[in-house]
């Protein structure tokens, strides 16, 4: 099993923090939020390459990180992929640039691992991979507890063997608090439906678009994460996020 990290976004609704850094490369409790990420799946077996797709502008600084990180944990090994864009206008999104990922290095041969790479989790992601290899397709979900609150994520329902049920991008008036989260296990089956996906001119960023699509086609089981999660969108949840994992640093 591959790994893909989500690292070519712009971010701009953190701007100035993130015009001469990458979102994922930014500091939470005294490390880059990406380390995180990675140190949450140090006990997941049978990796083989992790992929980090990032943009042209940022590529040089996710290669530096990347040899920084492999002198203190030798389990992995990176792959950084620009995606050649060099502003917000030209991007590809988040599903465009999984499909160039899979494309280009030929990924369809072995399940594929899909991170966001501004998601943190104080859990180990053991238990979901361990869980998704059983299926063709599984999302992470998270209940955030607050009718405002999932209004900013994908809102789904689930039946009694936790399949997706429902799946609605920001809802108005959303059934519910459980989430789903940027953090996926395809099969080789469900990633060559991408090339179709963009074909047919749906759109190419918000990952969530991409299973919001899938599930009226293949069951999609999900998984709950328990731990806490944090998606870093905002100064606020990176102040935040910086103040949980400082203590967890300690």
């Amino acid at each position: 099993m591959n790994v893909l990290i989500l690292a070519a976004g712009y971010a701009t609704r953190l701007y100035p923090l993130t015009l001469h850094k990458s979102k994922p490369l930014l500091e939470v409790g005294g490390k880059p939020i990406i380390e995180w990420l990675m140190d949450s799946l140090v006990d997941v077996q049978d990796l083989e390459t992790v992929y980090v797709v990032t943009n042209d502008k940022f590529a040089s600084d996710f290669q530096a990180w990347s040899k920084r990180y492999r002198d203190r944990q030798q389990k992995f090994t990176f792959k950084i992929i620009s995606d050649g864009s060099k502003s917000d206008e030209d991007k590809l999104g988040a599903i465009g640039d999984i499909n160039f990922v899979v494309t280009r290095e030929n990924l369809t041969n072995n399940a594929l691992l899909i991170i966001a790479g501004d998601n943190l989790f104080t859990e180990s992601l053991t238990g979901f991979v361990s869980s998704a290899k059983r299926t063709e397709a599984t999302v992470a979900v998270y209940d955030v507890g607050d009718a405002e609150a999932i209004k900013k994520y994908g809102n789904i329902s689930v039946n009694a063997e936790g399949i997706i049920t429902r799946f609605e991008e920001k809802p108005a008036n959303p059934c519910g608090t459980l989430a789903a989260i940027a953090l996926y296990y395809y099969s080789p089956e469900v990633l060559s439906l991408l090339r179709g996906y963009l074909a047919d001119g749906n759109n190419p960023d918000q990952p969530g678009r991409f299973v919001q699509w899938l599930y009226r086609r293949k069951p999609v089981k999900t998984f709950q994460l328990k731990g806490r999660w944090l998606d870093i969108g905002s100064k606020e949840t990176l102040e935040k996020a910086d103040q949980i994992f400082a203590r967890i640093q300690r």
